[in-house]
């Protein structure tokens, strides 16, 4: 259901609301038709939504993508405002996002092992509890080709500083780079995703 902008109802949230909840304006700074997501949606065209300009993420995390099915790049949103595309990624690849799913976050703890080699061989660097900006700060290369989540989830960037493609790691094992939808075994920095649940801090905060 399209409605012209306005400030959603939903923003003073009630007790008891969805767990996800998350708004999509066809127009940047929060202008024009406005769509209501609180669960999975394959395809925001076949919703009505034509595009995608702005983004507020009232309960959150959630992942989008770029193509229909949940397929193509990867972008996370925490809660927060995404006044228009740039403020989501980074890549420059593409400013379209296709489809939206939330992203459950269930765990305090974290623990993420990345290897050089597909099948979780090779060098390895294992990190817990802990956000890391840059791989190569603690004496490890770029080439990531499988990863195994034992707790938490996370976003891996391409580059460090959190910047380039995002790969959303939930908890299980990732044999190959294409399985978490990479073109290319790259990573360089990887962080917690994070909500208000667990986490008083929240949402993350980039740095520019």
């Amino acid at each position: 259901m399209a409605t012209d902008h306005q400030i959603p109802a939903s923003k003073q949230q009630q007790p008891g609301s969805s767990a996800f909840k998350l708004v999509i304006y066809e127009q940047e700074n929060f202008q024009g038709h406005c769509h209501e997501l609180t669960g999975p949606c394959n395809d925001l065209q076949e919703a009505g939504v034509e595009k995608v300009g702005s983004i507020l993420v009232l309960c959150g995390p959630w992942v989008g993508y770029e193509q229909a099915s949940c397929k193509g790049e990867q972008y996370v949103f925490e809660k927060g405002e995404y006044p228009r595309w740039d403020s989501w990624t980074n890549s420059r690849r593409s400013d379209t996002i296709v489809a939206f799913r939330p992203i459950k976050v269930d765990s305090q703890e974290h623990k993420i092992v990345l290897y050089e080699n597909p099948s979780f061989a090779g060098k390895k660097i294992e990190i817990i509890d802990d956000d890391v900006p840059s791989f190569h700060a603690h004496g490890y290369q770029e080439k990531v080709s499988s990863v195994r989540v034992q707790s938490g989830t996370w976003v891996g960037y391409q580059y460090p500083g959190y910047r380039g493609f995002q790969y959303l790691f939930e908890k299980g094992e990732y044999k190959d780079s294409t399985e978490f939808g990479a073109l290319i075994p790259q990573i360089q920095s990887v962080r917690r995703i994070r909500d208000m649940q667990w986490h008083q801090r929240g949402s993350f905060h980039p740095i520019n």
